[in-house]
């Protein structure tokens, strides 16, 4: 069976990372996205098991002394943790995966699996970015301020990255990302293994 790609999304907050990946996978049954854990509070809105996996410290700590994380990480004082047994079943049944991880968890998964395709979204400007991040009305001025300094700071990591996207226009950054994962799905190493049956066939002489 072909085994699937993986994919890790950075981006700031406030990118619109989510929404593109969130259409990305709407539009695509052979793509999926890994629900990572964190010990983060829950938002309005969001569901335990769809958004993450919420968990209590404890038993996130837990978990990373099994060695249970593919990768994990530290933003603004809450863990972030990828499932490595999940994303290994879920790759060698022939799904591709998304990791919606920042710049150092991306950077522990190339380390652990170099074939991982890295891609990255930046937003327009400055100016745009903290457009977003104050629309969402659920921080105060002073939380605004250091989610930009840490936006500035994830964004200079954007050249570690195997591909860029500037989400300036949300259809044309989907489709920018779409393509992408269409051109890794012709790579020769994937188009050997789907279509096996046939390159042996126009191969074969008489």
């Amino acid at each position: 069976m072909q085994t699937g790609t993986l994919y890790t999304v950075s981006a700031p907050s406030g990118a619109g990372k989510t929404s593109l990946v969130k259409a990305l996978v709407d539009g695509d049954s052979r793509i999926t996205v890994s629900v990572s854990h964190t010990t983060r509070a829950m938002r309005p809105g969001e569901q335990h098991g769809v958004n993450y996996h919420f968990v209590e410290q404890g038993e996130f700590e837990a978990m990373l002394g099994r060695g249970a994380f593919l990768e994990h990480a530290q933003v603004f004082g809450n863990y972030y943790g990828t499932s490595q047994e999940w994303v290994e079943q879920t790759l060698a049944a022939g799904r591709d995966v998304i990791l919606e991880i920042d710049w150092q968890g991306a950077a522990q998964v190339r380390r652990l699996l170099p074939d991982t395709v890295s891609i990255f979204i930046l937003p327009p400007s400055q100016e745009a970015l903290r457009e977003r991040l104050t629309g969402r009305g659920q921080d105060d001025d002073s939380v605004i301020e250091r989610r930009m300094e840490q936006a500035i700071d994830e964004m200079s990591h954007y050249n570690e990255a195997d591909f860029l996207v500037i989400n300036d226009n949300f259809d044309q950054a989907l489709t920018e990302l779409s393509a992408i994962v269409t051109a890794q799905r012709q790579r020769l190493v994937y188009q050997q293994q789907r279509f096996a049956d046939l390159l042996q066939k126009l191969l074969r002489r008489n």
